[in-house]
């Protein structure tokens, strides 16, 4: 790492500076703010909102991996990322205007398109890495730059509910009003997350303009969109990066399904309020951060598969507790409608989320360097972005039409395990990745 480190540092903090936008935003502060308070009903705002995710998800896999393919023959790295962290910023500034009961399109819309900016602007970064070091290296890099995001949340977060984001009494967790005088009736504490993100990102995404220069490589020649069809023609005789790129677009969706949804399933089951989802998101990103940093050393001595595995059994077993878990049972025994019970047992559940979300990521990137070809790795990260989004709308889409279905927000959001369980299942006709071509 010495000798990429000033570089390696720059593109950390670009994760840094779009955390946030995950943790605030998608997950924890605003989306339970919308389906609880802007919609007004928990059922039906999870609706709306998987609705949403799914449209959006749709788009990215559409237009996704055309524009990284456009811009592996243009070049221009960081214009790119510019331009998109730029209409992040936008969009997050606009949602100060979802006020309680007020329009539900304008939020479901101007999240929608920032959302498509952000994931977008995640395609052009993670086809730097591997140019930020030597191969035995990478999986270091990418479980501290995920650590170093998680990071980056935390203290957002921290900010968040010590200082703005307030409960149904309109206090802070510390038990203060909204700082700046917002005003708590109006729930403008919480809403201010939005325009708080952008200024974050404003703020944090410069080491990585100052200190990362655009990958040093031979741009591409020829149709951008001939060259992907060509390239996705030739992916059945590859089976081993056929298999993760199977695998990671289950597992992976139904990952940013239990992201996306995970606010809004604690505020509508256990009736959590805004403060007690930031805790829960607090203690889960602390997990990630660490787990995701250790998991590096993990992926360098196991390598990412076994690393990835572990990751998604944890996942499934979590996901198992939490759909059986609610006010008056825990796992399926009955209990006190009283019980301080479920909250703990689903603060341990966000433990152990974090802590194999954030590892499984990580070694997902490392993964997909041993997958593709040294000389091919623009191409393999493209068809890895490609993966990531040609499902992204099938996990909302199956938590809002089971919710929709049954009515139930716990059925709702099994669709997950299915998806974990179908990326492990795939996982076993991959290479191990100790090595490019090393089968297992």
């Amino acid at each position: 790492m010495n000798r990429f480190c000033r570089r390696v540092w720059g593109w950390m903090f670009l994760d840094w500076a779009c955390q946030p936008f995950f943790t605030l935003l998608l997950t924890f502060v605003f989306a339970p703010y919308f389906t609880s308070t802007v919609v007004g009903n928990s059922t039906l705002g999870q609706q709306y909102w998987g609705w949403m995710l799914a449209i959006t998800g749709i788009l990215i896999a559409v237009f996704g991996p055309i524009l990284g393919a456009t811009a592996d023959r243009i070049g221009n790295i960081r214009n790119w990322i510019t331009a998109f962290l730029s209409l992040t910023i936008l969009c997050c500034l606009a949602l100060w205007w979802s006020v309680p009961g007020g329009a539900i399109v304008w939020p479901l819309v101007v999240f929608g398109m920032a959302l498509f900016a952000a994931e977008t602007t995640a395609i052009f970064a993670n086809a730097m890495l591997p140019s930020l070091g030597r191969e035995r290296e990478l999986g270091l890099i990418s479980g501290a730059g995920w650590a170093f995001g998680y990071a980056g949340g935390i203290v957002s977060l921290t900010l968040i509910l010590l200082f703005f984001a307030e409960n149904e009494a309109g206090k802070t967790l510390i038990g203060n009003p909204p700082a700046f005088g917002l005003d708590a009736a109006m729930r403008e504490g919480t809403r201010s997350a939005g325009p708080l993100t952008a200024i974050w990102i404003i703020i944090f995404m410069t080491p990585f303009f100052l200190w990362t220069s655009d990958r040093r490589q031979i741009r591409a020649t020829g149709s951008s969109i001939a060259g992907l069809i060509k390239t996705l023609r030739g992916l059945p005789g590859n089976s081993s990066l056929f298999a993760f790129l199977g695998s990671s677009m289950l597992y992976r969706d139904a990952l940013n399904g239990l992201y996306a949804f995970g606010g809004i399933y604690a505020a509508g089951i256990l009736g959590w309020s805004i403060t007690q989802i930031g805790t829960f998101g607090f203690v889960a990103l602390v997990c990630g951060a660490l787990c995701a940093y250790l998991g590096g050393y993990a992926d360098r001595r196991w390598g990412p598969k076994l690393v990835i595995r572990t990751a998604l059994l944890v996942l499934i077993a979590i996901c198992l507790i939490v759909v059986t878990t609610n006010r008056t049972e825990v796992m399926s025994i009955p209990i006190s409608a009283n019980s301080f019970l479920p909250d703990s047992v689903f603060l341990i559940c966000g433990c152990f989320i974090g802590a194999a979300g954030g590892t499984l990521q990580a070694a997902s990137r490392t993964m997909m360097v041993y997958q593709g070809e040294s000389d091919k790795m623009t191409e393999a990260f493209g068809l890895y972005a490609l993966a990531g989004k040609a499902t992204a709308f099938l996990a909302p889409l199956l938590i809002a039409v089971v919710t929709g279905m049954t009515g139930n927000q716990q059925l709702g959001i099994t669709p997950v395990i299915l998806l974990f369980t179908a990326g492990l299942i795939l996982l076993n006709w991959v290479n191990s990745g100790k090595g490019i071509g090393d089968a297992t």
